[in-house]
């Protein structure tokens, strides 16, 4: 199975490496050619309007929601937690997503550049230790809808999510040396597929 990070802006390496270290067959992709080439893709954190006006920019959009909707396995973090949601709170004038999630999230929820932090989360559907969650101008989720499992909380918000084959985080895995959250998406979803 060949898993690809989308390259336009972000955590592009980390997320590679992350996979890799899960000895997943893991690699960049940027192209219409290279998306369509994929089983599943990982979308960065970063910033979610530069990736998505990007993404418009190369003409890889709607390519990229048509693969999303026919089921292709898809793991977003941070940045790629609000491109996959459905509805974005405090987003800038025609943002948009790739949706698939059914849920709303807001964009920089829990604060600016100087409010990031680490934390120890418990994550359903992986035992010990706790997965270790870098939060950097992170988005939570307000509203989920019914076919959305939530994996994961901080405080009162959800911080990981899954409807069916799409798995969101609001933070930054493979900023760690935790490869738990990327063996799920493997192991959980993109081999039970």
């Amino acid at each position: 199975m060949k898993i690809g990070v989308l390259a336009l802006q972000g955590d592009v390496r980390e997320h590679i490496q992350s996979l890799s270290d899960c000895g997943v067959d893991a690699r960049a992709v940027k192209t219409k050619e290279e998306i369509k080439d994929i089983s599943a893709l990982v979308i960065p954190g970063g910033e979610s309007t530069t990736i998505a006006k990007l993404a418009r920019a190369f003409d890889l959009m709607d390519l990229i929601k048509d693969r999303i909707k026919s089921g292709m396995p898809t793991y977003g973090s941070c940045a790629g937690m609000i491109l996959l949601s459905d509805v974005v709170k405090d987003a800038i004038q025609g943002q948009e997503t790739f949706g698939g999630i059914d849920m709303v999230v807001r964009r920089n929820a829990f604060g600016r550049q100087v409010d990031s932090f680490e934390t120890d989360l418990k994550f359903k559907g992986i035992t010990e230790p706790a997965v270790r969650a870098v939060f950097i101008r992170a988005p939570w989720v307000e509203e989920v809808g019914a076919g959305v499992e939530v994996l994961s909380k901080v405080g009162d918000h959800a911080a990981a999510v899954r409807q069916g084959n799409l798995l969101a985080t609001s933070f930054h895995p493979e900023l760690t040396h935790d490869l738990a959250v990327h063996r799920y998406f493997f192991e959980e979803i993109c081999k039970g597929r």
